[in-house]
């Protein structure tokens, strides 16, 4: 019993790089999501550190350190999301 509940995960997994593999040759409809994406991850980056600036300048409360942690989260998501955005 203990070596089927192990196959179980890596016949997920291959069935998931099955996907990604048909994805890959099929990448019209990746393209066709991907460029808006990067688009929208880069600006984002641009921007967000923006936000940072009033955070900063009043010092930050206990209450905002977890809103300037989400800001840096979400700023470092959109740079890799955007990363190649232009190339």
């Amino acid at each position: 019993m203990s070596n089927s509940s192990s196959t179980v995960p890596r016949e997920r997994l291959a069935q998931v790089w099955d996907v990604l593999a048909n994805v890959q040759h099929n990448n019209t409809g990746v393209k066709l999501v991907a460029a808006p994406l990067r688009f929208v991850g880069f600006w984002t980056a641009v921007a967000l550190p923006f936000l940072y600036l009033p955070l900063l300048h009043g010092g930050l409360e206990s209450n905002e350190l977890s809103v300037f942690v989400a800001l840096v989260a979400v700023n470092a998501v959109a740079l890799v999301v955007g990363h190649n955005y232009g190339r």
